[in-house]
């Protein structure tokens, strides 16, 4: 059954993109923290469901509401900064969850907590099935691509635009913008967090590298590669990544190698991502065949 496992990676991992897209993509905040949000929902929810003995819908829901709570602390205090000194705000706090999760007894230190029980959705739908798991989790998916979708597209998202093209011009309009950086950057840790709370369900482990910082830097590479601020560019840069790392495993420590390279390929030839290129590529076609101007036919002289 390893078809389901691999479409899970990818729908988590695109789900953890699409969630950083929304603050990175709209807003123009570089985080380096987001794996904080992601690592905390899953160890709260494979503790909920090994120690407490939760249903899977209540540690999901306790591990995106942690994310969540964590976010709001983190949004509230990084949003004050810009540039760069927001990105180092945001690792050092990260780094902060990373150590806590290393030292305290419930996380179990480096070997995490393992044997995650997936248990019975609602009481009725057993999730040891990995098909059921993975129609359940393309579910989760697709509701929360629907939600990010329905916020791009709402006024509140044309002013997350507005305020990464001109935060000043958005100021003189009147918008309050550190409230809506602070909104936004909260959705994007509640989103995280859904996906690192499935991450425990599905993979049935949660360990230090859900909050290493690592893990943010793979959110920002699959966001770079698919393309910045584009709906199906973080999807597309999972598939990416996540397949790369599935087919390079045996090359051990040299995947990372490899995957910098991608990085500074994507960097130099693809600044747009995979989708945003594909995009404007499109639409130059499109101009074009628009621009195209019919002839008007030589008019016949009389006698000719």
């Amino acid at each position: 059954m390893l078809f389901p496992i691999f479409a899970m990676k990818i729908l988590i991992f695109a789900l953890f993109a699409m969630a950083y897209n929304l603050i990175f993509g709209y807003v123009g905040l570089l985080a380096f923290g987001h794996a904080a949000f992601y690592g905390t929902s899953s160890y709260v929810a494979a503790h909920s469901a090994s120690v407490l003995g939760w249903p899977p819908e209540l540690c999901v829901l306790a591990g995106v509401s942690a994310a969540t709570a964590i976010g709001a602390l983190f949004g509230w205090l990084a949003i004050r900064r810009q540039g760069l000194y927001f990105a180092m705000i945001t690792l050092a706090l990260a780094q902060i969850i990373y150590f806590y999760a290393l030292q305290a007894s419930w996380t179990h230190g480096e070997d995490g907590i393992q044997s995650v029980p997936r248990g019975m959705l609602f009481g009725v739908i057993d999730l040891s099935n990995e098909m059921t798991m993975y129609f359940v989790t393309l579910a989760v998916f697709m509701g929360a691509f629907a939600l990010i979708y329905r916020i791009i597209h709402s006024p509140f998202g044309q002013v997350l635009k507005s305020i990464r093209e001109n935060e000043d011009r958005s100021i003189s309009l009147g918008y309050s913008t550190n409230r809506f950086k602070l909104i936004a950057f909260t959705l994007s840790a509640m989103l995280a967090g859904l996906a690192g709370g499935m991450k425990a369900m599905v993979f049935q482990i949660a360990s230090l590298m859900d909050v290493f910082f690592m893990t943010s830097a793979d959110a920002l590479l699959m966001t770079l590669i698919g393309g910045v601020g584009t709906l199906l560019g973080p999807i597309v840069g999972a598939a990416v990544v996540v397949t790369l790392q599935t087919k390079l495993a045996t090359f051990g420590a040299w995947v990372v190698v490899i995957q910098g390279a991608i990085f500074v390929l994507s960097v130099l030839f693809l600044r747009k991502g995979i989708v945003g290129t594909l995009e404007e590529y499109l639409a130059n076609r499109k101009a074009r065949r628009e621009n195209v101007q019919i002839l008007p036919e030589k008019a016949v002289e009389p006698g000719e």
